[in-house]
């Protein structure tokens, strides 16, 4: 039976929403959930949950690898009974285990590459998990072409590739149903992982673009499990992404992971880029680690090539050497200069491309033709890819041309291969290549260069230990948009568009001195030996480990459904403001102080209209009426703006520009922070601000009384946040000697006095309570943004300063669940309001007049600002 919360998740992605009053009565959810602690299925059904509080069944840590694909080869038994099945030892999911400690168990998830009869699949997933250690899931037909062949083929793999759907014809248009498919088989992937999980020990490592929404059916189960999630495929520029439809979703679903890997800075840099213009994100570079907040969390954000695993291809070799493929194929290319390509039959690899450089090549040297060999190696397609009969047919007419226009009896230029090559008869060809040539449009990471640096270093001697194979040489022509290009500092980057500097790279490579040759050929060995598969795992697990640490030091809370489900990690001591709590401390106390943010704070951020309503003003009026109060608005707004707008409210203390202009209650003068104080340094700032805002459209200077601000929130945000950063450094060398601080804020850069901070106000209303011969008994402050950190930090260390009283009653409260230095949030302004409501209410209830003693102790007790 289809669970409720999956049926949710498919109406929500889809647009379409179940009708009301069907059968059976359903149960309504809210349209955002807050939970605290684990979020369970919510399904009609009284399933029972797997929570994190379930005690591990398995002492110790376990890795969970889930991936597309089991690293398994299976076969149907010869008497067509059954089933048999081995590893695939080329796989390499299996092959990270050598990274991992030898007491770490590991576990794979994933689905099997033939199609199991219903009736069989119980047997043979009880045999695989006794046996191999792996939880196969089975994906009907109908759900894997829409899943794979559809949505992950023909719509993921060719966006993430570079490939826009202009036409219907090139690439496949976005279908909702085979993104519901996509949804519907990342579910079931969840469901097995779900079934052998230990939230509490285990990690769980994801693979691949098949999986990109993963992460959020877990995290909407364990909101403390370890995970982590690795790209194998190109990330796109946010130009391309953005075009996805369910961009969003797919963004929201990876940040619901510990740990996002990819294989190079170009792939991460553009998902970032991604959240930034997307999701409003930016990311932090702390001691090296790239980290991006979201929701209180740290989303670790790695940059690690895989590699290839050393002790596989040296057997090979050996068993390539034993067969004497090597021997074979040195007698058929003999006197000949070999350049080897080896790619997947797909239109992204460029294998046309290259005969046409190798074309250009014999035709501009003519002394290679006749000795020069391109062997190209085709491997047959992985799946149903775009255009694959028309590129195969381009590739062989091309080959053809090329062979009757250049070769000759005994002499074919190009050598086209398209059947499955075996691994060890391709290391024979590694083996004889001069040259190996990569000329992919855009790739992934491509190990066929890192394999081929390997095989020519060879092998010792099996009997003998000897290495007697003479000096190692190999040279690489590789396509600047491959994933190994970056790490291949030797190799010869060509850009495969460029048919003639292509050729004259492969002239280079196969004419270069032997002795270059030798030295380009160790500086790739040293590095590939190094950074083998097993130091990919171990180092992207313990950048796991690292980012996860703090899981449990952290309150947690699952918000929101379908992808927009996310979990806020907050303090243990961060919590929701009770107005009851607020309420019965307030009518407690005999002096209080009131200090309160504006924008953002009683005016939602959004409106367009930045007047306070009556409702304020009427509120704030009331507050100020208790003699016991002393109310603050404290703005980075002018003094101008506030005077104004809060002219009614002449009991209302302003402090305005966050706090270098002051005026206390009842009183018509401004003070300001420092008197007298020179504002020499704006000419010297501003002229600065204003070649920035030229060179960036859609920004703006703010120019107050003491400070100069530069918004740049309506520029394009990359550029923005660039620009920002870049005049943050200049100004901060042209204004070294001035008594001014240059910060940087969201979507602004500002230049202020030294030491004017809101924190300045609310020192200054507290120790004046002091001075009149009381001290605070209520303290309450609201803010929404970072400005209003600093009143936040000022309150925590005022009790250590003697200007309020341990036994104060403080709530610091921040507008938004986001880390703060506040102990208390409240979700929005309209919140904000209506707990000013309730003081009101209090304030003018009979319990607070009581007899005219009373009132006589509360004037005197008064605080007086003459």
């Amino acid at each position: 039976m289809m669970s409720r919360s999956y049926t949710n998740l498919l109406d929500l992605v889809s647009g379409n929403f179940p009708a009301i009053g069907a059968e059976t009565e359903r149960k309504r959810f809210p349209r955002v959930m807050t939970l605290p602690g684990n979020i369970s299925e919510l399904d009609d059904e009284q399933t029972n949950s797997v929570t994190s509080e379930n005690p591990s069944s398995i002492a110790g840590d376990r890795i969970i690898i889930v991936s597309n694909l089991l690293p398994l080869k299976a076969k149907r038994r010869l008497d067509n009974k059954g089933w048999s099945f081995c590893w695939n030892d080329d796989s390499l999911l299996l092959q990270v285990k050598n990274g991992f400690s030898e007491d770490m168990e590991v576990l794979y998830v994933g689905s099997l590459p033939v199609d199991i009869d219903p009736i069989e699949q119980d047997d043979v997933s009880n045999y695989l998990l006794e046996k191999f250690n792996c939880v196969a899931a089975f994906l009907p037909p109908s759900l894997l072409e829409k899943y794979y062949h559809g949505f992950c083929k023909k719509q993921l793999w060719p966006l993430f590739h570079y490939m826009l759907p202009f036409t219907s014809e090139l690439g496949g248009r976005f279908d909702r149903t085979m993104w519901e498919a996509y949804v519907s088989a990342n579910k079931l992937f969840s469901q097995k992982v779900i079934e052998v999980l230990n939230p509490e020990d285990d990690f769980v490592w994801i693979h691949d673009y098949h999986l990109m929404v993963l992460p959020t059916f877990l995290r909407r189960r364990f909101v403390r499990l370890r995970m982590g999630f690795f790209l194998h495929s190109p990330f796109p520029s946010s130009e391309i992404y953005r075009s996805l439809p369910v961009r969003e979703e797919i963004l929201k679903a990876l940040l619901n992971s510990d740990l996002i890997g990819f294989h190079t800075f170009d792939y991460a840099r553009h998902f970032l880029s991604c959240c930034s213009r997307m999701l409003g994100l930016e990311y932090q570079s702390k001691r090296g680690y790239i980290g991006l907040e979201y929701f209180g969390r740290t989303v670790g954000i790695k940059i690690m090539p895989v590699g290839v695993h050393m002790g596989n291809i040296e057997s090979v070799i050996r068993q390539a050497d034993k067969e004497l493929k090597v021997e074979e194929l040195k007698r058929q290319f003999e006197g000949k200069t070999v350049l080897l390509g080896v790619d997947d039959l797909d239109v992204f690899k460029g294998i046309n491309l290259k005969f046409l450089a190798m074309e250009q090549m014999l035709k501009q040297r003519q002394k290679w033709q006749g000795t020069a060999v391109l062997v190209q190696i085709a491997n047959p397609a992985r799946g149903k890819g775009i255009s694959l009969d028309e590129t195969l047919a381009e590739i062989e007419e091309t080959c053809k041309r090329i062979n009757n226009e250049l070769g000759r009896p005994g002499y074919q230029p190009i050598v086209f291969i398209h059947h499955p090559v075996s691994i060890t008869e391709r290391m024979a060809y590694y083996s004889i290549a001069e040259c190996v040539v990569v000329t992919a449009v855009r790739d992934g990471m491509n190990l066929i260069p890192y394999e081929y640096i390997v095989c020519r270093q060879g092998v010792p001697d099996a009997e003998t230990g000897l290495d007697v194979s003479g000096p190692k040489k190999s040279m690489l022509v590789v396509s600047e948009f491959i994933g190994c290009s970056p790490s291949l500092s030797g190799a010869i980057r060509v850009n495969p568009w460029d048919v003639e500097s292509t050729a004259e790279a492969m002239n280079e490579a196969i004419s270069m001195m032997e002795s270059e040759k030798v030295l380009r050929h160790e500086k790739h060995y040293r590095y590939v030996s190094t950074h083998d598969v097993a130091f990919w795992s171990r180092s992207f697990l313990q950048d796991m480990e690292r980012t996860c640490a703090d899981h449990f030091r952290k309150r947690c809370w699952g918000i929101g459904l379908g992808f927009g489900f996310r979990v806020v990690a907050l303090d243990p001591n961060f919590r929701k403001l009770s107005i009851d709590d607020v309420v019965a401390a307030y009518c407690r106390a005999k002096s209080r102080a009131i200090l309160l943010d504006y924008d953002g704070t009683l005016m939602p951020q959004n409106s367009i209209i930045k007047t306070p309503s009556a409702q304020v003003i009427s509120l704030l009026n009331s507050l100020c009426e208790d003699p016991k109060n002393i109310v603050f608005m404290v703005s980075g707004r002018g003094r101008s703006s506030l005077s104004s707008w809060f002219l009614p409210c002449n009991k209302l203390g302003l402090a305005a520009e966050h706090g270098y202009f002051m005026r206390w209650p009842q009183h018509e003068d401004w003070e300001t922070y420092s008197q007298g104080s020179e504002f020499g340094w704006m000419e010297m700032a501003e002229p600065v601000m204003k070649s920035y805002t030229e060179a960036t459209d859609g920004s703006g200077i703010e120019r107050k009384e003491s400070a100069l601000v530069w918004h740049y929130q309506d520029a394009d945000l990359g550029f923005g946040f660039s620009q920002a950063k870049e005049m943050l450094d200049h100004l901060e060398s042209v204004l070294a000697n001035e008594p001014v601080a240059v910060k940087s804020g969201q979507f602004i850069v500002e230049v202020k006095p030294q030491g004017v901070s809101k924190g300045i106000v609310a020192e200054k209303v507290f120790t004046s309570i002091t001075e009149s011969g009381n001290q605070a008994e209520f303290v309450l402050c609201i803010g929404d943004d970072r400005s209003d950190e600093d009143m936040f930090e000022l309150i925590r260390t005022a009790v250590s300063r003697q200007i309020i009283s341990y036994n104060t009653e403080v709530f610091a409260c921040t507008v938004g669940q986001k880390p703060s230095k506040a102990k208390y949030y409240l979700d929005d302004s309209s919140e904000v309001v209506a707990m000013l409501e309730s003081l009101a209410e209090a304030t003018n209830s009979p319990a607070q007049s009581d007899d005219e003693t009373d009132r006589a102790q509360q004037r005197t007790g008064q605080v007086s600002f003459s």
